[in-house]
């Protein structure tokens, strides 16, 4: 399948489609065209930095766009880069990869810090955004290079992953066996800059996409409440309330939030830069969540 690549939008941060198919006619102005970009992991300043080395975790699960942004919101995590692997060809491109003949996969590489953290914690999430029972691909997304995998870079991480996914197949969760192959990693080949976070630079298309594709739905009936993983090191009283908060219905929180709050909040909408409530913000606190009032960050760590 190919999915259509429209203009970038401006991304932004927090505050207090359908079109299924790779595009192979011709890329929106400012996109690259050949060859694989080079990406900076050193992202989300703003997150509590690990006192160990920064650690590798490789998943592949259909659309990389997807896949970005459930392991960007966990703490600890530096970066999450999209990207190619798996492949027999050097240097792909992401309308070679689309084609499927290649042999990569879409995929995304975590960059994490294993003190803040767990593997296990990253495996859980990782589940939780995909269907390990569809071998051919996933959901409208056809094709090896759609095909879900976990590539494990050491011993630790293949024992983990196995247990986990032994785990899941005994749960009941799922009709079907799951049939996600862990593998090593090998090489991996990060995609053009206009791949980068494109859930954030271009929310309208990927929100749209997600849901026109099955993959929200099916992600919403699959794992109902349980769609949300909370690390395993997070403090119990910031589980509880998690856990134990009610989501006020949409027409409630339309009233109640401004259309950008609403849109940022509820539809991973962005803010525009220099021009927002938070801009050149210096007061002292701890700053939440305007829904849920969920601690997000303390001024001290910005």
């Amino acid at each position: 399948m190919k999915k259509e690549l429209p203009q970038a939008s401006i991304a932004a941060l927090l505050s207090c489609a359908i079109s299924l198919a790779c595009h192979s006619e011709g890329q929106e102005s400012g996109a690259p065209t050949t060859g694989s970009a080079n990406v900076d992991a050193s992202v989300h300043t703003m997150k509590k930095k690990g006192e160990g080395p920064v650690v590798l975790a490789t998943f592949a699960g259909g659309c990389f766009w997807c896949m970005e942004g459930p392991f960007e919101k966990l703490p600890g995590v530096e970066a999450v880069i999209s990207g190619y692997t798996a492949g027999h060809v050097e240097n792909p491109t992401y309308q070679a990869v689309c084609t499927g003949s290649t042999g990569h996969a879409e995929a995304v590489q975590v960059h994490y810090y294993a003190d803040l953290v767990t593997y296990e914690d990253l495996l859980q999430v990782f589940w939780r955004q995909i269907n390990p029972t569809d071998a051919g691909g996933q959901f409208a997304d056809r094709g090896t290079q759609y095909r879900t995998e976990i590539y494990f870079h050491d011993e630790a991480q293949q024992l983990a992953a196995l247990k986990s996914r032994e785990e899941l197949d005994k749960s009941g969760r799922f009709d079907e066996p799951i049939v996600t192959p862990i593998t090593p990693a090998e090489k991996f080949y990060p995609a053009e800059d206009y791949h980068q976070d494109y859930y954030k630079t271009n929310t309208d298309h990927y929100n749209r996409y997600r849901r026109g594709s099955g993959r929200a739905g099916y992600l919403e009936r699959t794992w109902g409440d349980d769609g949300v993983w909370i690390p395993t090191g997070m403090p119990a009283k910031n589980q509880s309330a998690w856990k134990s908060f009610d989501k006020p219905a949409p027409e409630v929180l339309r009233e109640r939030l401004s259309p950008l709050q609403y849109r940022v909040t509820q539809e991973e909408g962005t803010e525009p830069p220099f021009r927002n409530e938070f801009h050149d913000n210096h007061r002292a606190g701890i700053y939440v969540d305007i829904v849920s009032g969920e601690p997000l960050f303390s001024s001290l760590d910005k």
